[in-house]
């Protein structure tokens, strides 16, 4: 059966998380993925934890299921290498500082010369122009260009950061969605002037504030601040975290939610109280709605009976979890949604499943991901035709590096 992606190369030029996250869900689509790493040491996340033995976890996650090669790129030699794969791939994905790729020789005017047919994704904190374009930057500093940051923490204290890398990760299925676009467009339209190559620009600022699902409208009406909340959302009650015994709750109740809600705690009168009346009401007064809907959390059994009285209400409500309870839940387990590794090194761990479901067409999931210029050879022999004199040569002048 072929796969999804059966057929598609692509070029990985990119480096720790939002271009090797989106380059991961392709291999793991069926595409032959072929990592381009620099000499001498690689991609910087071989350094970040957990390492053991000089092996990287995190660098394991992100780029599982592809091909390594690692070239130096300051020899017209290796430059010329890469040109050649190039020539032959369907994708190029890099996700360097702008104008740095164009630096190398490798900018999109000289790339779609060399393969009129490719599709090139460049993905960094800013976009391609505008003022902000050469700064470097992080999920962390997108996130507070984008006024992501300031929506997050409590009401009257410091903005706070997430805990993973949400920018990040989200951008890559944004990059892998304009991808998979393209391609389409491209089969589509095959034949036809002008039909073929794209170029895709992509970022974590323009994707952060994508998310602002009901702040830029308020802003923008000038009625409301937008502002973080804290436990409870700034808009909708009750929408928030509540504590109950053992931990904590979330719940989401909208207006035809609400009656739901009052049923599960056995508090009909709250359906006739003036303070909580409609949303707005609500939201005025989401205080003392939270010390209500706290004092009957904490006056069940335990945590379980509370969910499970909101649960049969059908009100929609969850456990907060820790990682480590997430990771042990029997609908993430049976999904498939944590996977568990086998490394040579580090031993077995686990990490994030693709969340990406098909009836029909998905590959089995990568087991291992490449050591540095693992597959130097190989990709170099099946797709530029170099012989093994020609590789030991270019692994003698340092051009080609291995582990």
């Amino acid at each position: 059966m072929k796969h999804i992606l059966d057929g598609i190369v692509v070029i990985d030029f990119t480096q720790v998380v939002a271009g090797p996250a989106c380059t991961r869900l392709m291999a793991e689509l069926g595409a032959e993925v072929i990592k381009v790493e620099l000499a001498p040491n690689g991609d910087p996340s071989l350094q970040l934890p957990t390492l053991r033995d000089g092996h990287s976890a995190y660098y394991v996650q992100h780029n599982q299921g592809k091909k390594g090669i690692c070239i130096d790129l300051r020899q017209s030699a290796g430059l010329e290498i890469l040109k050649g794969l190039i020539k032959k791939a369907d994708v190029l994905v890099e996700n360097f500082s702008p104008g740095a790729i164009g630096r190398l020789g490798l900018g999109w005017e000289v790339v779609r010369q060399l393969n009129p047919n490719l599709i090139m994704c460049s993905i960094s904190a800013f976009g391609q122009d505008g003022p902000l374009r050469a700064l470097p930057g992080f999920d962390y500093i997108a996130q507070a260009y984008a006024g992501a940051t300031s929506m997050i923490g409590e009401r009257d204290g410091l903005p706070a950061i997430t805990g993973l890398a949400l920018g990040d990760i989200g951008t890559a299925v944004t990059a892998l969605a304009a991808i998979n676009g393209a391609l389409f467009w491209r089969e589509r339209n095959a034949g036809q002037k002008d039909a073929g190559g794209q170029f895709i620009d992509i970022s974590l600022l323009d994707y952060y504030f994508y998310c602002h699902e009901m702040n830029v409208q308020m802003a923008s009406s000038g009625d409301v601040e937008p502002t973080r909340n804290g436990a409870q959302h700034n808009a909708v009650a009750p929408l928030g975290i509540f504590r109950a015994k053992q931990g904590f709750i979330v719940i989401v109740t909208l207006e035809h939610q609400w009656p739901k809600l009052c049923q599960a705690m056995e508090r009909p009168d709250l359906l006739d109280d003036p303070r909580f009346r409609d949303n707005q009401a609500r939201v005025a007064h989401v205080d003392e709605l939270t010390r209500v809907i706290e004092g009957w959390m904490q006056a069940q059994p335990d945590m379980e009976t509370a969910l499970r009285r909101l649960e049969d209400a059908r009100v929609p409500v969850a456990p907060v979890l820790t990682v480590r309870e997430a990771m042990q839940h029997p609908h993430l387990l049976q999904r498939g949604t944590v996977r568990t590794f086998d490394h040579p090194a580090l031993g077995q761990f686990q990490v994030p499943g693709n969340p990406l479901r098909y009836s029909q067409g998905l590959p089995p999931p990568p087991s291992k991901a490449p050591l540095l210029g693992e597959d130097n050879a190989a990709v170099l022999r099946d797709y530029l035709g170099l012989t093994d004199d020609k590789l030991a040569d270019l692994e003698r002048a340092g051009i080609l590096v291995k582990d």
